[in-house]
């Protein structure tokens, strides 16, 4: 593997920058000069200024042309889409990125996950600015791109706000999953002042090759014991069927947590919320469920399990207005990804796809997956 840097000409082996070093150890925090690099090393690109042609070498043995036409800009945070990332996609594959340009230098994605901080393991909290591009690359990249079927072109990815609370899941020096949470207090969006009444936990993801070890569940364990003194917590609504087996599993386990843990939609008032481990009895009873608009799936029988499943659209006019305002935020974000007409094309590769259908992030655990679609309002009975 290779890397390149904007100041030089030549190709240098990734084992020239030192042994085990990755850009989650040596960024700056200091977003504003990185996006400052950045920039510049683009212009250099687009107008063809640089002294000789570089290439970035696959592990397979092929070499993609660094050109303005084979990189795209990416959004890496929701609220605030100056801060951007610029990444390298296969002309060969236009909707996978195999690298971005971090350090005034090019990293493989799969380097950009790594660590040589022995301290970084387990569940640990976002801090800095190079995690955050962590969590950027698992969530855009890793599982936007790399790990569902890319066939399913209804979907697509948003990423997090830039003040999203969340921990990174890291094993043997790389990051292997994260999640996220909604702060009580937090503003949810669902109107001027609306804010989270509870800690919510509301997304979640687990690399293929790390699932099926009870990592989903042990990161919903994480999450109860970091809001111990709350005596209600919520789990994202709809909650679909993976994500149920995941609450089931816990709570079964844990009987202590059966009556604080709740299926919520924002803000989290009383009458937005359903007894998760209420709908477990009623499913081992095989009961109808008494509340059947707490959740927009049976999640005893209805719906697709798999980590390549779309997304669920609702009927309700909430459902219509959300997605409105999405669509908005998403053209821009397309404008801000495209640079200039051959790179229009390479838009999607950066989680940024035309808006077709509302934005929904999906949760994955033990090989299975559940979306968590968040911003409706359960309509009055």
């Amino acid at each position: 593997m290779w890397i390149l840097s904007s100041t030089r000409s030549r190709r240098i082996p990734i084992e020239a920058c030192g042994p085990g070093i990755y850009p989650v150890d040596i960024l700056e925090d200091d977003p504003e000069r990185h996006l400052e690099a950045t920039l510049g090393y683009y212009a250099t690109l687009r107008e063809g200024i640089r002294s000789s042609v570089e290439v970035f070498s696959l592990p397979t043995g092929e070499q993609i042309k660094l050109e303005a036409s084979s990189v795209c800009f990416c959004t890496m945070y929701r609220d605030e889409p100056q801060h951007k990332i610029l990444a390298l996609v296969n002309p060969q594959d236009t909707k996978t990125v195999v690298a971005v340009y971090i350090q005034e230098a090019w990293w493989a994605t799969e380097d950009v996950l790594r660590t040589s901080d022995p301290a970084r393991e387990g569940l640990m909290k976002v801090q800095s600015f190079g995690e955050r591009i962590v969590l950027f690359i698992l969530n855009v990249v890793i599982f936007g791109r790399l790990e569902r079927n890319l066939d399913d072109g209804d979907m697509f990815f948003l990423p997090h706000p830039v003040k999203e609370q969340a921990k990174i899941l890291w094993r043997d020096g790389a990051a292997v999953g994260f999640y996220t949470t909604k702060r009580k207090g937090s503003l949810c969006g669902d109107g001027p002042g609306a804010c989270y009444l509870l800690p919510v936990f509301d997304t979640v993801f687990v690399r293929r090759t790390y699932r099926r070890q009870g990592l989903g569940t042990a990161m919903l364990q994480d999450f109860c014991e970091t809001f111990r003194e709350d005596e209600a917590l919520g789990v994202s609504w709809p909650i679909s069927p993976a994500m149920f087996k995941v609450c089931r599993k816990f709570l079964l386990a844990h009987p202590e947590e059966r009556g604080r843990l709740w299926e919520v939609e924002p803000p989290g008032a009383w009458g937005q919320r359903g007894s998760i481990w209420l709908k477990v009895q009623l499913q081992q009873s095989r009961l109808p469920d008494p509340h059947p608009g707490s959740s927009q799936e049976d999640v005893s029988s209805c719906g697709r399990t798999s980590p390549d499943d779309g997304p669920r659209m609702s009927g309700r006019e909430g459902g219509k207005k959300e997605r409105t305002s999405r669509e908005r935020e998403q053209t821009k974000s397309d404008e801000d990804c495209g640079v200039g007409e051959e790179a229009g094309r390479l838009g999607r590769a950066c989680g940024a796809e035309p808006a077709r259908k509302e934005a929904k992030r999906t949760v994955l655990d033990a090989g299975l997956a559940w979306e968590s679609q968040k911003k409706h309002v359960r309509p009055s009975s």
